[in-house]
C-alpha cells in the first residue's frame, strides 16, 4: 500500500506520533528524564507500527522503528561497542506472540514446534561489559546501540559485577543493572530530605545512579545486576540459550534463576501468563519476558532486521498506563443528582480488560487535564482502580481538537433539565431531584449488594419495577406480592415467589448502616455510613443529630455534616424513614460491639487500602480493621495512620509516599493484625 492511500489525517497522525515518540526517546534514553510513563510510550509505538504496517512508504528514516534509542551523553568517553547493541520488537497480546512464532517457523521453513527459553525482562539500564583476560576492562552503556558511555568507574562498585572471572577468557557480555523498590524508597526519602527531586521508578533511578560522575553516590545506591547475553566469546558458545545462560553463571556473573526451556507457542503463553500474575512480587521491576529461539544454530539462520533480531522478541505484560483517543466527553447522572462527566475512548486494553470509557470527575479535573475531544491521553488502570486519564500529549494536536462546555441544562435531569454547582465543590447537579435515570441509579443502589443486599434484585429488574410504577420509593420494595412481579416481564410463579422470600428474609434484620449507605445520603459512601452507625444507636439518635454534633465526629467534615442534617430535615425523607421502619427490623450490631471503640487497639487509626492482597480479600481486612478499633478510608490524607499496599497498588501508595504517610506491605499489615488480634 501507498502513502498516497494514506490521507492528509493519517499523515499528519504518523508524522506527530513519530516526532512525539523521538523526544520522549530522547529525554528517557539520555537524559533520564520520564516525560510519560514507558508503558504510555509503548502504547504509541505500537500505534505507530500498526500505521507503517499498513502504509510502509510512510516509513520515515527517523522513525523510531527505525534505530535503537540513546545517544551519549557528551561528559562521558564514548565506547565504540565490539558487537552492534541491538533492541527487541514487542508482543502485546497473545496474537503477537502466535504470529512471532508463525514467522520463525516460515523462516525456517518448519511446521515443527519451536524450543523457546523465556527469561523475565527485567526494566533495568542495558550494560555492556568487555572483560580481556578474564578482567573488566570497560563497562558501557547501550547508547545508539554502535556507540554507548564509558560508565566503568560506576558500575565497578556493584557488588554482583566480577572484577574478575573464574577463567582467563576475553567475553563481552549484555546485561541489566536495576535497583530494588526498597532501595529507590530510602534514597528517594534521602533525596526528599535534601530538598531534590525524587526518581519516578527504579529504573530512572538506576540510569540516574549509573551516569555520576562521583562513583561513590553510584556505591551508596546499592544497584544490583542480571547477565543475560554473551555478545562474544574466546571460547566455545553452548549450543542453546539455556545452556549460556548455566555458562555465564560459572564464569561468575549473576544470571536471574527464573529462566526456563518450553516447546512451543503455548509453553511461552503459559510461562508469560504465570509470570503477569507475580511479577509484583520479586522487588525488581518485570515488565514482561524475553523469547528467544532456544538453538544457537537456528538463532544464526533466522539472523536480524535492521533494529532487533528475529529469533527474540518482548512479550509484554498488559500496561497499566496506554495511550487512546478522546472520542466525546458526555454527563452521567449519579444516585444523588450529580453530574459526572465520561470520557468515551477509542477502545483499548489496560491491565488486560478493553476499556472504552473514563470518568473525568467534576469540572475542575477537565479543566486541569485541559482534556479536550479529539486528544491523545495517557490512561491509567492500577489494581482494581477505575480507570482514569492521567495525562493528555498537547503535543499531538492538530488543532481541530474541541472543548468541553458544560451545559446549562441537561434533559435527562428531568423537569426543565436545569443544572446546578453544588456550592463548596466542584460538582455539578440536577436541579430536579426526581429524573428517571437519577431513580433509577438510586434505587438499584439500594438494592445492591453494597447496601442492602437483596438477592435477585437485579438492575435490569429495579428498572422494570420504576416502569411499571411498582415501586416509588424505597419502601415499596417491601410490600411487592407476587403478583405484582408476574406482571414483569421474565417473571413465573417460582422467581416472584424467590424474590419476594428474598425481600421479607432482608426486612428481618437490617442493619443501621447498610441503610444508611442504601440511602444515598449526599457525600455518604459505605465508610462514613458505618462511622455514623458507631456514633449512633438507632436510626432515629442519628435523625436528630444536628450539623455541628455531626462535624464533631472524626472523620466528617462541616460540608458532609450540613448535608446530612439537611437531608433528614427534609419532610419527604422524614416520613420516608417513618414507613421504613415499619417494614424493616433495624439493628445496630456496630454500636452494641464497639460502644467502648476507645479501648481498643487501633481506635482513632485510620488506614488506607490499596492493590490486592494474597492472604484477604479487602472486604475481609476491612472487618477485621474495624473490630479492632480502626477506620478505613478511599482517600490518603496526612491524617492517615497507614497505607496498607498489596500488589498492583495504585495512586494512593503514591499519595502517601508523596506525604510522607507509612506504607505497609501484605506481610507487615497482617503481622500487625496479628499481634493485636491476640
Amino acid at each position: 500500500m501507498s502513502s498516497r492511500d494514506a490521507n492528509k489525517d493519517i499523515i499528519e497522525r504518523y508524522r506527530k506520533l513519530k516526532d512525539s515518540i523521538n523526544e520522549y526517546r530522547r529525554s528517557y534514553h539520555v537524559y533520564d528524564r520520564e516525560l510519560i510513563p514507558e508503558s504510555a510510550r509503548d502504547s504509541l509505538m505500537h500505534e505507530l507500527a500498526e500505521l507503517e504496517a499498513e502504509y510502509p512508504s510512510l516509513i520515515a528514516p527517523d522513525s523510531p522503528t527505525q534505530r535503537v534509542a540513546g545517544v551519549p551523553l557528551p561528559q562521558f568517553k564514548k565506547v565504540t561497542h565490539k558487537i552492534t547493541q541491538w533492541s527487541f520488537n514487542d508482543a502485546f497480546s497473545e496474537s503477537d506472540i502466535v504470529d512471532f512464532d508463525a514467522r520463525v517457523k516460515r523462516m525456517l521453513g518448519t511446521a515443527e514446534e519451536i524450543e523457546y527459553t523465556c527469561e523475565l525482562k527485567i526494566d533495568g539500564l542495558k550494560v555492556v561489559l568487555t572483560y580481556e583476560r578474564g578482567v573488566l576492562m570497560t563497562a558501557a552503556t547501550r547508547g545508539d546501540g554502535v556507540v554507548g558511555e564509558d560508565v566503568t568507574h560506576n558500575v565497578r562498585t556493584i557488588e554482583s559485577v566480577p572484577l574478575s572471572l573464574s577463567r582467563e577468557v576475553d567475553i563481552v557480555v549484555e546485561g541489566e543493572i536495576w535497583m530494588s523498590e526498597k532501595t529507590l524508597e530510602a534514597v528517594n526519602k534521602e533525596r526528599q530530605a535534601a530538598h531534590e527531586p525524587v526518581f519516578a521508578n527504579p529504573r530512572n533511578a538506576a540510569a540516574g545512579s549509573i551516569r555520576q560522575l562521583d562513583p561513590k553516590v553510584a556505591a551508596s545506591r546499592k544497584l544490583d545486576t542480571f547477565i543475560y547475553d554473551v555478545a562474544q566469546t574466546s571460547e566455545d558458545l553452548p549450543e542453546t540459550q539455556d545452556k549460556e545462560l548455566q555458562y555465564l553463571q560459572g564464569l561468575g556473573f549473576k544470571v536471574n534463576q527464573h529462566f526456563t526451556k518450553v516447546i512451543g507457542v503455548a509453553g511461552v503463553i503459559a510461562y508469560w501468563e504465570q509470570w503477569k500474575s507475580k511479577n509484583k512480587a520479586q522487588g525488581y521491576w518485570v515488565d514482561g519476558i524475553v523469547v528467544k529461539v532456544n538453538k544457537h544454530e537456528l538463532q544464526e539462520r533466522l539472523g536480524f532486521t535492521g533494529k532487533a533480531p528475529r529469533f527474540a522478541i518482548a512479550f509484554k505484560f498488559p500496561a497499566e498506563q496506554v495511550t487512546t483517543v478522546v472520542e466525546d466527553i458526555v454527563l452521567q447522572i449519579g444516585r444523588t443528582g450529580v453530574l459526572t462527566p465520561v470520557a468515551h475512548l477509542r477502545p483499548v486494553s489496560v491491565a488486560g480488560t478493553v476499556v472504552s470509557r473514563a470518568t473525568l470527575h467534576n469540572e475542575d479535573e477537565i479543566n486541569r487535564l485541559d482534556v479536550r475531544v479529539g486528544d491523545t491521553v495517557i490512561l491509567q488502570k492500577a489494581g482494581d482502580v477505575i480507570p482514569d486519564i492521567v495525562q493528555v500529549l498537547p503535543e499531538l494536536r492538530t488543532g481541530r481538537e474541541k472543548k468541553f462546555k458544560w451545559p446549562t441544562h441537561v434533559p435527562d435531569c428531568g423537569g426543565d433539565g436545569r443544572i446546578e454547582r453544588v456550592p463548596g465543590t466542584a460538582a455539578w447537579r440536577c436541579v430536579y431531584k426526581n429524573s428517571f435515570a437519577q431513580l433509577r441509579r438510586t434505587f438499584r443502589h439500594f438494592a445492591s449488594k453494597g447496601a442492602l443486599n437483596i438477592e435477585g434484585l437485579g438492575p435490569s429488574t429495579v428498572d422494570a419495577l420504576l416502569e411499571k410504577g411498582l415501586v416509588q420509593h424505597f419502601d415499596d420494595f417491601f410490600t411487592l406480592t407476587e403478583g405484582d412481579l408476574l406482571t414483569l416481564e421474565g417473571f413465573a410463579e417460582v422467581s416472584a415467589k424467590k424474590l419476594v422470600s428474598s425481600i421479607a428474609k432482608v426486612a428481618e434484620r437490617v442493619t443501621l448502616a447498610r441503610l444508611i449507605t442504601g440511602l444515598s445520603l449526599p457525600h455518604v459512601g459505605e465508610e462514613t455510613a458505618l462511622l455514623l452507625a458507631r456514633n449512633y444507636k438507632t436510626l432515629d439518635a442519628l435523625a436528630k443529630a444536628g450539623e455541628e454534633e455531626l462535624s464533631n465526629i472524626n472523620g466528617i467534615g462541616p460540608i458532609v455534616a450540613k448535608a446530612i442534617a439537611e437531608w433528614f430535615a427534609e419532610d419527604i425523607h422524614i416520613e420516608l424513614l417513618a414507613r421504613l421502619q415499619k417494614l424493616i427490623h433495624i439493628v445496630n450490631p456496630d454500636f452494641a460491639a464497639l460502644a467502648d471503640l476507645a479501648a481498643l487497639p487501633l481506635a482513632g487509626k485510620t488506614f488506607v487500602l490499596t492493590g490486592t492482597m494474597a492472604a484477604m480479600g479487602r472486604d475481609e481486612a476491612k472487618e477485621v480493621l474495624r473490630k479492632l478499633g480502626g477506620d478505613v478510608s478511599g482517600s490518603v490524607s496526612k491524617k492517615t495512620y497507614a497505607v496498607v499496599a498489596g500488589e498492583e497498588a495504585g495512586s494512593k501508595l503514591d499519595k502517601a509516599r508523596e506525604l510522607g504517610v507509612t506504607v505497609m506491605n501484605e506481610a507487615e499489615f497482617l503481622a500487625l493484625l496479628q499481634k493485636h488480634s491476640a
